[in-house]
């Protein structure tokens, strides 16, 4: 990350607070300066580990239910 401060990292709990690189709002979602693909429900996919965060682990329960 070029940003000073440096960015939060991707498994940093304010990892939300990364810079946005490419917005994309009419389909609901971000790619942070982590890696981080956020979206707009507070979902997030993580980079490298190809899992979902717990908040899109739980929309995803809410959503099957």
């Amino acid at each position: 990350c070029p940003h000073r401060p440096p960015c939060p990292t991707a498994y940093a709990s304010d990892r939300y607070r990364a810079h946005v690189l490419s917005a994309h709002p009419e389909q609901g979602w971000s790619l942070l300066c982590n890696g981080v693909i956020a979206f707009d429900d507070l979902g997030a996919l993580l980079p490298a580990s190809g899992g979902r965060d717990e908040h899109a682990a739980a929309a995803a329960r809410l959503l099957a239910a």
